[in-house]
Protein backbone atom coordinates (compact mmCIF):
# COMPACT_ATOMS: atom_id res chain seq x y z
CA UNK A 1 0.00 0.00 0.00
CA UNK A 2 1.42 3.39 -0.99
CA UNK A 3 2.13 6.12 1.54
CA UNK A 4 -0.66 8.22 0.04
CA UNK A 5 -3.11 5.36 0.52
CA UNK A 6 -2.01 4.94 4.13
CA UNK A 7 -2.32 8.67 4.76
CA UNK A 8 -5.79 8.83 3.25
CA UNK A 9 -6.94 5.86 5.31
CA UNK A 10 -5.47 7.36 8.49
CA UNK A 11 -7.18 10.72 7.95
CA UNK A 12 -10.45 8.97 7.11
CA UNK A 13 -10.24 6.94 10.32
CA UNK A 14 -9.48 10.07 12.36
CA UNK A 15 -12.60 11.72 10.92
CA UNK A 16 -14.70 8.62 11.57
CA UNK A 17 -13.49 8.48 15.17
CA UNK A 18 -14.14 12.19 15.69
CA UNK A 19 -17.68 11.88 14.37
CA UNK A 20 -18.48 8.87 16.58
CA UNK A 21 -16.94 10.51 19.66
CA UNK A 22 -19.41 13.38 19.38
CA UNK A 23 -22.10 10.98 20.68
CA UNK A 24 -20.13 9.98 23.79
CA UNK A 25 -21.99 10.47 27.05
CA UNK A 26 -25.15 11.91 25.51
CA UNK A 27 -28.70 10.67 26.00
CA UNK A 28 -30.73 8.99 23.27
CA UNK A 29 -32.74 12.19 23.04
CA UNK A 30 -29.73 14.46 22.61
CA UNK A 31 -28.12 12.38 19.85
CA UNK A 32 -31.39 12.39 17.88
CA UNK A 33 -32.87 15.86 18.31
CA UNK A 34 -32.64 18.34 15.44
CA UNK A 35 -30.49 21.32 16.38
CA UNK A 36 -30.41 23.36 13.19
CA UNK A 37 -33.19 24.74 10.98
CA UNK A 38 -32.45 21.89 8.52
CA UNK A 39 -32.68 19.17 11.18
CA UNK A 40 -29.01 18.31 11.65
CA UNK A 41 -28.58 15.81 14.47
CA UNK A 42 -25.70 13.64 15.65
CA UNK A 43 -27.08 10.15 15.04
CA UNK A 44 -28.38 11.25 11.65
CA UNK A 45 -24.87 12.30 10.64
CA UNK A 46 -23.61 8.82 11.53
CA UNK A 47 -26.44 7.17 9.59
CA UNK A 48 -25.73 9.38 6.56
CA UNK A 49 -22.00 8.68 6.34
CA UNK A 50 -22.68 4.96 6.79
CA UNK A 51 -24.63 4.89 3.55
CA UNK A 52 -22.07 7.07 1.80
CA UNK A 53 -19.23 4.70 2.69
CA UNK A 54 -21.16 1.59 1.71
CA UNK A 55 -22.08 3.26 -1.57
CA UNK A 56 -18.92 5.00 -2.69
CA UNK A 57 -16.34 2.57 -1.31
CA UNK A 58 -18.44 -0.55 -1.79
CA UNK A 59 -21.19 -0.67 -4.41
CA UNK A 60 -19.50 1.82 -6.76
CA UNK A 61 -16.31 -0.27 -6.88
CA UNK A 62 -18.10 -3.58 -7.43
CA UNK A 63 -18.24 -4.66 -3.78
CA UNK A 64 -21.92 -4.61 -2.77
CA UNK A 65 -22.92 -3.88 0.81
CA UNK A 66 -22.94 -6.98 3.01
CA UNK A 67 -26.23 -5.79 4.53
CA UNK A 68 -29.38 -4.12 3.30
CA UNK A 69 -30.03 -0.56 4.42
CA UNK A 70 -33.83 -0.18 4.51
CA UNK A 71 -33.69 3.53 3.66
CA UNK A 72 -31.83 2.66 0.46
CA UNK A 73 -34.01 -0.33 -0.37
CA UNK A 74 -37.24 1.72 -0.17
CA UNK A 75 -35.49 4.76 -1.74
CA UNK A 76 -36.48 7.03 1.15
CA UNK A 77 -32.80 8.01 1.24
CA UNK A 78 -33.62 10.42 -1.60
CA UNK A 79 -36.12 12.13 0.73
CA UNK A 80 -33.58 12.55 3.53
CA UNK A 81 -34.28 9.36 5.50
CA UNK A 82 -30.53 8.85 5.88
CA UNK A 83 -30.21 12.08 7.89
CA UNK A 84 -32.13 11.02 11.00
CA UNK A 85 -32.72 7.92 13.07
CA UNK A 86 -36.20 6.52 13.42
CA UNK A 87 -37.49 5.85 16.93
CA UNK A 88 -36.91 2.13 16.31
CA UNK A 89 -33.26 2.48 15.23
CA UNK A 90 -30.91 2.23 18.18
CA UNK A 91 -27.62 4.01 18.68
CA UNK A 92 -25.90 0.62 18.88
CA UNK A 93 -27.49 -0.61 15.65
CA UNK A 94 -26.42 2.46 13.68
CA UNK A 95 -22.92 2.56 15.20
CA UNK A 96 -22.48 -1.15 14.42
CA UNK A 97 -23.57 -0.51 10.82
CA UNK A 98 -21.10 2.36 10.57
CA UNK A 99 -18.27 0.20 11.86
CA UNK A 100 -19.24 -2.51 9.37
CA UNK A 101 -19.05 0.15 6.63
CA UNK A 102 -15.52 1.04 7.83
CA UNK A 103 -14.44 -2.59 7.57
CA UNK A 104 -16.02 -3.00 4.14
CA UNK A 105 -14.48 0.25 2.86
CA UNK A 106 -11.04 -0.56 4.25
CA UNK A 107 -11.18 -3.97 2.55
CA UNK A 108 -12.10 -2.31 -0.77
CA UNK A 109 -9.12 0.04 -0.50
CA UNK A 110 -6.74 -2.75 0.46
CA UNK A 111 -7.95 -5.23 -2.15
CA UNK A 112 -8.50 -2.91 -5.10
CA UNK A 113 -6.13 0.05 -4.79
CA UNK A 114 -6.63 3.71 -5.61
CA UNK A 115 -6.61 3.25 -9.40
CA UNK A 116 -9.45 0.71 -9.40
CA UNK A 117 -12.28 1.77 -11.72
CA UNK A 118 -15.52 2.93 -10.15
CA UNK A 119 -18.96 3.90 -11.41
CA UNK A 120 -21.36 6.16 -9.52
CA UNK A 121 -24.81 5.48 -10.99
CA UNK A 122 -26.48 8.49 -9.32
CA UNK A 123 -24.02 10.99 -10.81
CA UNK A 124 -24.85 12.77 -14.07
CA UNK A 125 -24.38 10.81 -17.26
CA UNK A 126 -20.89 11.36 -18.62
CA UNK A 127 -19.48 11.88 -15.10
CA UNK A 128 -20.22 8.48 -13.58
CA UNK A 129 -16.88 6.82 -14.39
CA UNK A 130 -14.18 7.51 -11.80
CA UNK A 131 -11.70 5.68 -9.56
CA UNK A 132 -11.68 4.32 -6.06
CA UNK A 133 -9.02 6.93 -5.22
CA UNK A 134 -11.35 9.76 -6.24
CA UNK A 135 -14.17 8.25 -4.19
CA UNK A 136 -11.86 7.77 -1.20
CA UNK A 137 -10.93 11.46 -1.27
CA UNK A 138 -14.61 12.37 -1.60
CA UNK A 139 -15.54 10.10 1.33
CA UNK A 140 -12.71 11.52 3.44
CA UNK A 141 -13.73 15.13 2.81
CA UNK A 142 -17.42 14.37 3.38
CA UNK A 143 -16.68 12.54 6.62
CA UNK A 144 -14.38 15.32 7.85
CA UNK A 145 -17.05 17.91 7.01
CA UNK A 146 -19.72 15.97 8.88
CA UNK A 147 -17.38 15.44 11.84
CA UNK A 148 -17.04 19.23 11.95
CA UNK A 149 -20.81 19.56 11.89
CA UNK A 150 -20.95 17.07 14.77
CA UNK A 151 -18.45 19.16 16.76
CA UNK A 152 -20.68 22.21 16.44
CA UNK A 153 -23.91 20.32 17.17
CA UNK A 154 -22.30 18.73 20.23
CA UNK A 155 -21.18 22.14 21.44
CA UNK A 156 -24.78 23.35 21.12
CA UNK A 157 -25.93 20.50 23.38
CA UNK A 158 -23.47 20.67 26.27
CA UNK A 159 -20.63 23.02 25.39
CA UNK A 160 -18.20 20.26 24.42
CA UNK A 161 -16.89 20.64 20.90
CA UNK A 162 -14.19 18.70 19.09
CA UNK A 163 -11.78 19.32 21.93
CA UNK A 164 -12.63 19.82 25.55
CA UNK A 165 -12.68 23.59 25.84
CA UNK A 166 -11.40 23.31 29.43
CA UNK A 167 -8.06 22.39 27.84
CA UNK A 168 -7.87 25.95 26.56
CA UNK A 169 -9.30 27.91 29.46
CA UNK A 170 -11.76 28.08 32.33
CA UNK A 171 -15.30 29.48 32.23
CA UNK A 172 -14.07 33.05 32.83
CA UNK A 173 -11.63 32.77 29.93
CA UNK A 174 -14.39 31.62 27.57
CA UNK A 175 -16.78 34.33 28.73
CA UNK A 176 -14.14 37.00 27.99
CA UNK A 177 -13.22 35.34 24.70
CA UNK A 178 -16.82 35.21 23.43
CA UNK A 179 -17.45 38.78 24.66
CA UNK A 180 -14.50 39.97 22.56
CA UNK A 181 -15.88 38.25 19.47
CA UNK A 182 -19.33 39.71 20.13
CA UNK A 183 -17.86 43.21 20.54
CA UNK A 184 -16.09 42.90 17.18
CA UNK A 185 -19.34 41.79 15.54
CA UNK A 186 -21.33 44.54 17.27
CA UNK A 187 -19.04 47.14 15.69
CA UNK A 188 -20.70 46.20 12.38
CA UNK A 189 -24.26 45.98 13.65
CA UNK A 190 -26.71 48.20 11.83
Amino acid sequence: MSDITGNLRRYLQESRDRLVSALDGLSEYDIRRPLTPTGTNLLGLVKHVTGCEFGYLGDCVGRPMPVTLPWYEDESVWDGADMWATAEQSREELLDLYRLAWKHSDESIEQLGLDAPATVPWWAEGKRATTLGHLLVRTLTDTAQHAGHADIVREMIDGRGGKDRAEFGDADYWQRYVAGIQAAADAHKR
